[in-house]
């Protein structure tokens, strides 16, 4: 059998002959338990609701022998039609759909009602039975993706891709959470809050390190998925970069970055300007002064130790991705995954055929479905429409400029915009204060919190956020406390940094203009 190169591997679930033929061929046959197939389907018939309690567990592909397949087909379509279930209405059943003979005839119906005395341990028993059907998927994905590795034909890159898209495709029929009740669900509820209750900070989160963000969202919230969007150079990457720095050397919580825009390099020469405050540019040339150097050794050891992981796989997929995060969560207990940024991730190669919208939707709802697997926050950065540069004003960006899907604002838990007036321009806001240097996070929308904008202060040399600072002189930045104003509001939060303890370097002149992360 000759696979067509880029047609993806089906998962189908039937014993089939390629699976035979490798049971054979090792001197066995596929897995199988034909004894529960036919208690199964006899409790079935004897216990009218019994159907009810694995239906969501068992498929007709489920079942290994092909008459047992279509005797479970005419029960599944007489719970459909809202019919009675028992020996007479299934074999009426197999009757109208013509395949009443091919099971046996009414004699092999009747039989299977033999044996089993109750519908007690069905549930159990079909667990069994999709454990078994899922080996011969297995098997017969392994034994296609053995033939095809033989035809010299084939492109290895693209097998990979389209084996981990199968065996994704298995995991994903068959992870299911259930339901659960209320008094199991009310006794996790109370232990989390009890937890919360020691973290008099009001943290319950990953601490993104910004004071006044961190008081509107109580950190990045375990299984959110979170879209910071903006227009090219209002320093999306910046912010996360500096997020990610806070939660890992602040706080010492791993976080992972998948850099589709960025190297792996470029992505740390950023860190390294941000944390020892040098030049971007200086950095860039390596054009640095002896006593920048002691700077730079001294204000990295911090972040060379520090628990995060970067991974700048372009063009990455969400099976890529998924299978990269598990990883990450298993070997190193990942607690924050920042994606840079979402549209320059593919979708899934086995649905090609839809336009870029349907393809951004199905990537932002797999995002969120990996931050309820994993249980972690997910960060994805997003690219806004051109509509904010053609509106007029101060071109605040809104929920209708996210770029090539509203399903991303449907999918996120919150979506913050990023917003530096300056960048269009506009030296001064409302209250006539003066915007230089002045960066927003706009919370336009927050599943369980409030809307809010915060305001943080942007260094564009070292390109990176901070919280904004008490001023201690200069009267045209936007770190500046106004007169009469209290520090409570959210335009004017300043608060004082923990790192302005840390020394200075040897052969820095002062420690005055350390800017804290």
């Amino acid at each position: 059998m000759k696979q067509e190169s880029g047609t993806p591997l089906k998962v189908t679930y039937q014993p089939g002959q390629l699976t035979s033929q490798i049971g054979e061929s090792l001197g066995k046959i596929p897995p199988q338990a034909l004894e529960l197939e036919e208690a199964v389907l006899g409790a079935l018939m004897l216990e009218k609701d019994a159907l009810s309690s694995v239906i969501d567990i068992l498929k007709p592909e489920s079942f290994y022998k092909p008459a047992h397949a279509l005797i479970y087909e005419a029960i599944r379509t007489l719970f459909n039609d809202s019919q009675p279930i028992d020996l007479l209405t299934v074999t009426n059943q197999l009757r109208k759909d013509g395949t009443l003979e091919e099971v046996g005839g009414a004699y092999a119906v009747t039989a299977l009602t033999t044996k089993v005395n109750s519908a007690a341990n069905i549930e159990y028993h079909a667990r069994i039975i999709t454990e078994m059907a899922i080996k011969r998927e297995l098997i017969r994905i392994s034994g296609e993706i053995q033939q095809m590795a033989y035809e010299d034909t084939t492109d290895v890159f693209d097998l990979l891709d389209r084996t981990e898209s199968a065996l994704f495709e298995v995991s994903e029929q068959n992870i299911r959470r259930n339901y659960r009740d209320m008094k199991s669900i009310m006794h996790e509820a109370l232990n989390e809050l009890e937890a919360r209750k020691q973290h008099k900070d009001g943290l319950t989160g990953v601490p993104s390190g910004f004071s006044a963000l961190d008081r509107v969202t109580s950190g990045w919230q375990r299984s959110d998925l979170i879209i910071l969007a903006a227009r090219p150079g209002m320093g999306k990457t910046a912010f996360v970069v500096s997020a990610l720095r806070n939660a890992a050397v602040d706080f010492q919580r791993p976080v992972a970055i998948f850099s589709l825009e960025m190297s792996a390099t470029q992505l740390v020469n950023r860190l390294i300007s941000a944390e020892a405050e040098l030049e971007s540019d200086k950095i860039k040339k390596g054009n640095l002064a002896e006593h920048e150097w002691q700077q730079l050794i001294h204000k990295t050891k911090k972040i060379t130790s520090a628990p995060i992981f970067i991974d700048d796989t372009p063009a990455l997929s969400i099976l890529e991705l998924r299978a990269k995060c598990r990883r990450l969560k298993s070997q190193h207990d990942i607690e924050l995954i920042v994606i840079d940024y979402l549209q320059l991730m593919s979708g899934d190669a086995s649905r090609q055929g839809g336009n870029r919208e349907q393809e951004i939707a199905s990537i932002s709802r797999a995002l969120k479905g990996l931050a309820k697997e994993l249980d972690v926050p997910v960060i994805a950065l997003s690219q806004l429409s051109r509509a904010v540069e053609t509106r007029g004003g101060d071109k605040r960006p809104q929920l209708s400029d996210l770029r090539e899907s509203g399903s991303i604002e449907q999918d996120a838990d919150i979506v913050m915009f990023l917003y530096r007036p300056e960048y269009y321009n506009i030296t001064e806001d409302e209250q006539g204060m003066p915007t230089t240097g002045l960066g927003q996070v706009i919370i336009a929308k927050h599943r369980n919190g409030s809307l809010e904008t915060v305001n943080l202060k942007f260094i564009s040399k070292f390109t990176k956020f901070t919280d904004l600072e008490y001023a201690t002189g200069s009267a045209d930045s936007y770190g500046s406390f106004p007169p009469g104003a209290t520090g409570t509001g959210f335009d004017t939060i300043t608060l004082p940094s923990k790192a302005n303890g840390d020394p200075p370097p040897a052969d820095s002149p002062s420690g005055e203009d350390e800017v804290p992360f």
